[in-house]
């Protein structure tokens, strides 16, 4: 690995969120979830528990099971909001309660969280930070979606909030490089990093497309106009989706989305689950959703807004076209 992808990590996130990283506690991978998935072989024995804050990415769950160990809930609690909108808050009651079962070693944080679509705040992340830190759980935080933080809020990295978190991210939401697989894990504590660094190559997750090396520093380093434009384009893409839903299916309240591209929706007033919904939408309609169920909560879908606008709004209309014979249906 060229010095210059070392510099171009520590720069972008000293510049961006004002934290350094040293090339010592860089393990590169090629993704997210083998990064994760490792974390969990080196940290995490099989029979333990990791805690997650579901609804949460579905790989989350494939990951803690196929190394054997079982997945903690720490569910989220809804907020309903004045202006008919919802968000999350995090239930530290259980949380505590959670991190001081001994059979419990990690705690497997998504911030930007998806599909919530929340951007922990200082304090929140504090407040997790303390009651890992007292009761001996490890802090993994996946922070893949940081720089798609919408307009009026503003990312915390847990690394700014304690050196002992271990970081996972890449530039591939950012920037639509998945294809090029390239993505980071910032351990800092020697001992741990020596075990995750055994585990990715026990999985073998520990070579790299030598296109994302190049992707990599040409993003970091060149990329931030590209990206401003971009969190302002998918910024609209939500505005008009909040409209479109207000319009034509106001029953359906949408999730507050602080970060990422992937809008989150309570269709409880469609009288069907998640996976009925995906299938019908998907056969009459021609939309691919995502079901709720695979993120933990099958009265919602999540649905992608990172596209163009015009496939956006057709792909609304349509989304209204096959919903509202539902909502009608029932009232």
């Amino acid at each position: 690995m060229p010095d210059e992808y070392y510099k171009a990590v520590d720069n972008w996130f000293a510049r961006r969120h004002g934290y350094r990283v040293a090339r010592e506690s860089v393990i590169y991978v090629p993704g997210v979830v083998p990064a994760v998935s490792a974390i969990i072989k080196a940290l995490v024995k099989p029979g333990e528990g990791v805690i997650v804050q579901t609804p949460v990415y579905n790989c989350f769950f494939s990951s803690i099971r196929n190394n054997g160990c079982v997945t903690v809930e720490n569910r989220l609690r809804r907020v309903d909001c004045a202006d008919g909108s919802f968000t999350y808050e995090i239930d530290f009651d259980d949380l505590e309660a959670k991190a001081a079962d001994p059979a419990n070693r990690l705690l497997l944080l998504c911030n930007p969280h998806n599909p919530a679509g929340r951007v922990w705040s200082r304090d929140e992340l504090g407040r997790i930070a303390d009651i890992c830190r007292r009761n001996g759980i490890v802090i993994v935080s996946d922070e893949i979606h940081c720089e798609l933080t919408m307009p009026g809020y503003s990312f915390t990295s847990m690394a700014t909030v304690t050196g002992e978190a271990i970081i996972c991210s890449s530039p591939s939401k950012a920037f639509n490089t998945a294809g090029l697989q390239i993505a980071n894990i910032i351990a800092n504590d020697p001992e741990q990093r020596a075990l995750i660094d055994k585990a990715v190559n026990i999985n073998e997750v520990c070579d790299v497309n030598p296109f994302g090396v190049t992707g990599l520093i040409a993003a970091y380093n060149e990329g931030e106009p590209w990206l401003k434009a971009l969190v302002g384009y998918l910024h609209d893409n939500y505005l008009l989706t909040c409209e479109s839903f207000a319009r034509e299916l106001p029953e359906l309240p949408i999730a507050r989305l602080e970060a990422t591209y992937l809008v989150w929706i309570d269709i409880r007033a469609c009288h069907s689950d998640g996976d009925k919904l995906e299938e019908v939408l998907a056969a009459q309609d021609g939309i691919l959703i995502n079901s709720g169920a695979m993120y933990g909560d099958d009265n919602y879908i999540r649905l992608n807004i990172a596209t163009r606008r015009t496939l956006l709004t057709e792909g609304l209309e349509r989304l209204a076209r096959g919903l509202r014979p539902l909502i009608d249906k029932e009232q």
